[in-house]
């Protein structure tokens, strides 16, 4: 799954951060952590990765990200909602300058009328406050297929943070 695109692009986010001088973290439930092994497959990536939270559960993302139960409850796990309170706790938990969250239905199971298989929403948050969103819906592409494309949106994200 993490091939020569993906390697690439990680590449490309630990030197944009390393030219800011930054740390990052990652809050990922679909993927899985697969974000965080992108980048720390790459050497020498200790300088910028500070760590990776895995929150699959909801409880994990009470837990370790201080997601409200409120917002799990009134908007679910796939959410906007969630996605950016997922961002802003991983920040805040590991004192990092930016951290990316993915939250989303891979399938093959588990998709509704309204949030179908292939929903995933992303969040950017930078210590400073300044957070970004992107929802993404890739379809039934198959499970190994929508966390490779997650994968890919997730890089970026943390590759235009550090270019703010």
């Amino acid at each position: 799954m993490i091939d020569a695109q993906i390697y690439g692009r990680a590449d490309v986010v630990l030197k944009a951060f390393r030219a800011c001088g930054w740390t990052l973290a990652t809050a990922e439930s679909c993927t899985g952590g697969l974000v965080a092994g992108a980048l720390t497959a790459l050497p020498g990536s200790s300088d910028v990765v500070d760590r990776g939270f895995v929150t699959y559960s909801n409880a994990a993302k009470m837990s370790m990200l201080d997601v409200p139960e409120t917002v799990l409850a009134a908007h679910g796990a796939v959410s906007e909602e969630t996605a950016r309170a997922m961002a802003r706790g991983a920040c805040k938990a590991a004192g990092v300058d930016v951290a990316v969250s993915i939250t989303g239905i891979a399938g093959p199971g588990g998709g509704s009328a309204g949030k179908p298989v292939g929903l995933v929403h992303f969040a950017c948050a930078l210590k400073n406050g300044h957070i970004s969103h992107r929802k993404m819906c890739f379809g039934e592409l198959g499970r190994d297929e929508v966390r490779r494309a997650a994968i890919l949106v997730a890089l970026d994200m943390l590759d235009e943070a550090a270019r703010v």
